[in-house]
């Protein structure tokens, strides 16, 4: 396999002749380059009038590698051939090289190019490439491969340090100009460059095609063509690379502007796919097309600019952009605990809020290349502070979790390495199970970033005044500056909308494909059998009272009333052929007898959105009820209160519904999350329901 290496544009704000001159000191010897032994000129020649000079040498290098590998290869040294053409008119450098010793075994070629600056005729660029190709090398391809490319890191960097030696050495001579050659004058002595040594090339260097002089970026795509990437920019704007990173965000970058014609991504965003990837340029390229192909088709460029969120977002949203951490990244505070995401999902649909956490994520790269301006480096990442005082179980209402994974997929997929840092706070007893459910999708490198704080832990040393500075600190965490993220709160049922309505809108709720619906009727509660085998398994469950009022119950048996069957979610039930009321208990059956209660009773109103959970203390049967709620007589002294009409009313029909939606998770997970982030010491059987009453 060919690997192939290219290098920035490596700029020296000095011009051609002077660094021609330095590097002419390099020759014959170079203490900076120990590895350069020997050279001898092979073949020379020069044109009529002195502006062209070619020169062939034979140079011996002693490379860095095991004794034992040089014993085995039987040579000392290894030589490469190297051709140099100057050419003082064109003020132009063209280096060649290429390995003698071994080459039936291991091709290793390098180009190399000192040239005038294209905007600065008074600076210098030096661009390089080369390519390794392993045949075969007595089986130890592997570790020639290695001291290949360790050779080939050492020698860009060092390249440039020899040049900077040499200019600050002429410097202090008094020689800062040389006179640029004519037609009339003689050739100027200038060095017979000896190539590989630019920089010790037993390792392949590359050439780069990006910019020497870009401004920076203001949007994710930027039109560009032929720019070349330098150097100074790559460490102004992106950060301290390697030699072999470089390599691989020019050689990704001028693969897209040869095949993605018009816009290609920013650099700092191709960079971000890269280090998703670890650098494996296949990878990244892959994640990087399907997502360009994304953004183009849902018009992610345009999107601060033509997305505006709508007013129950403004107002229950609570989450917003305030200031920055101690590292100048943009820092974005969510009150995850004062959210109401059935409300907001319920009022929008899934698409909406996926495009408002798609703005925020637009607008996150925004800020972070005017913190990079503002800063003077590289900022390519954000902080995210979430607090969770107040998260209970109505967080976990199932689609909203739904469609919390999808917004984690689509900006996993979307914005690689754009979050830097996500600090959790006051994390409550419930969070080990939104945890257990969400943590799965999302990448183990962004795992790796969560610090996680349970009560006031946050307050003492090592919490967030490491990452965040005093006088920044929201007020709402004790801090005293004020934060203008909203409060949020419960979303009125006025501003719910139709499934029509939001299907008008693309979206399909997800209460269409995992909710059931049922009917309970006076003297016929509907029942729903679950089987646990697990003793401490977590029963979760959501339901909407869509009419009428019932009473919720929650049994235990050992035996199971009826036959089971299995269904999708790995639980056991019983359904009934008698359309959507089914009725499990026996009506010989004993309470406390052949079956328990395990919740106490709760009173559902019509409108009433429930969630909670149930860790169960024995294996068995778990009989999940909702009964029909009888409204008490009206006392003869007291005259009837207009609600108790109203219900009356509705109670003739001796008829509720109710949509519902369960599911089972499992002990281990649950319990292994639950004892390292809550830190509890809670009885194995606890329950939560949370009740949103209509508050239209």
């Amino acid at each position: 396999m060919v690997q192939k290496y290219q290098s920035p544009v490596r700029v020296y704000k000095h011009p051609f002749e002077l660094v021609m001159a330095a590097y002419e000191r390099r020759f014959p010897t170079c203490h900076l380059i120990p590895m350069f032994v020997a050279s001898d000129v092979v073949e020379e020649e020069g044109n009529e009038e002195g502006s062209t000079n070619r020169v062939e040498r034979r140079c011996a290098l002693d490379v860095d590698a095991p004794r034992l590998l040089k014993r085995i290869a039987g040579v000392d040294y290894v030589y490469f051939i190297q051709k140099n053409t100057l050419n003082r008119k064109e003020r132009t450098l063209h280096i060649e090289s290429h390995n003698e010793t071994f080459s039936n075994r291991v091709i290793i070629s390098e180009t190399c190019c000192y040239s005038v600056h294209p905007e600065n005729e008074d600076w210098t660029c030096f661009e390089q490439t080369a390519s390794l190709d392993i045949k075969s090398f007595f089986g130890f391809e592997s570790t020639v491969e290695k001291i290949a490319m360790k050779q080939y890191a050492s020698s860009i960097k060092k390249g440039k340090e020899i040049i900077d030696f040499y200019l600050n050495e002429l410097e202090d001579e008094g020689i800062i100009n040389v006179p640029r050659w004519t037609p009339s004058s003689p050739p100027v002595s200038l060095p017979r460059p000896t190539s590989l040594f630019t920089s010790p090339t037993v390792l392949p260097k590359l050439v780069v095609t990006p910019a020497v002089s870009i401004p920076l970026p203001t949007d994710v795509l930027c039109f560009c063509v032929t720019d070349k990437l330098d150097a100074d920019y790559i460490k102004r704007y992106l950060g301290d690379l390697t030699p072999l990173q470089e390599s691989c965000l020019i050689r990704l970058r001028k693969w897209l502007q040869e095949t993605h014609k018009g816009k290609i991504p920013k650099d700092e965003h191709i960079l971000r796919f890269l280090r998703a990837r670890d650098f494996n340029m296949e990878k990244a390229r892959e994640i990087l097309c399907q997502s360009l192909t994304w953004r183009k088709q849902h018009q992610v460029d345009y999107l601060l600019e033509t997305w505006t969120s709508p007013q129950v977002l403004q107002d229950y949203y609570t989450g917003g952009w305030h200031h920055h951490d101690r590292d100048g990244r943009p820092l974005y505070v969510l009150r995850l605990g004062q959210m109401d995401t059935k409300g907001l999902v319920r009022a929008l649909g899934e698409e909406s809020l996926l495009r408002h956490v798609l703005s925020i994520n637009e607008e996150g790269l925004r800020r972070c290349e005017e913190n990079t301006k503002v800063f003077g480096r590289p900022i390519s990442c954000w902080t995210c502070l979430v607090d969770l005082e107040g998260l209970n179980m109505r967080h976990l209402w199932r689609p909203g979790v739904k469609a919390l994974l999808r917004i984690i997929e689509v900006v996993e997929a979307n914005y690689p390495e754009t979050l830097g840092r996500l600090l959790i706070l006051r994390a409550p007893r419930v969070f080990p199970v939104l945890w257990t459910l969400v943590s799965p999708f999302i990448d183990e490198n962004t795992r790796k970033k969560f610090l996680i704080y349970a009560g006031n832990d946050y307050q003492g040393p090592g919490g967030l005044v490491d990452y965040i500075d005093k006088e920044i600190i929201p007020d709402f965490l004790a801090g005293e500056c004020m934060c203008e993220v909203p409060e949020g709160g419960l979303v009125p049922k006025s501003m719910y909308r139709t499934a029509e309505e939001l299907e008008n809108e693309d979206v399909r709720m997800w209460t269409e494909t995992i909710y059931q619906s049922a009917s309970v009727f006076k003297g016929a509660p509907h029942e729903l059998l679950i089987e646990i085998i697990d003793a401490s398994s977590v029963i979760t469950w959501d339901f909407d009272m869509c009419k009428g009022d019932v009473v919720f119950n929650i049994y235990h048996s050992k035996r199971a009333p009826q036959p089971l069957r299995k269904d999708p979610l790995g639980a056991h039930v019983i359904t009934s052929p008698v359309g959507n009321n089914v009725q499990l208990i026996d009506k010989s059956w004993m309470l406390g007898q052949d079956y328990s209660m395990v919740e106490t009773s709760l009173t559902c109103k019509e409108g009433e959105s429930v969630q909670g959970s149930h860790i169960t203390r024995w294996p068995g049967f778990y009989i999940l009820q909702w009964k029909f709620h009888n409204m008490p007589a009206c006392s003869a002294t007291n005259l009837p209160r207009v609600d108790d009409v109203l219900a009356t009313l509705q109670v003739s029909s001796h008829k509720c519904k109710v949509m519902y939606y369960t599911e089972v998770l499992g002990s281990e997970d649950f319990r292994l999350v639950f004892v390292l982030l809550a830190g509890s010491t809670r009885s194995p059987c606890m329950s939560h329901t949370i009740r949103n009453p209509r508050l239209d």
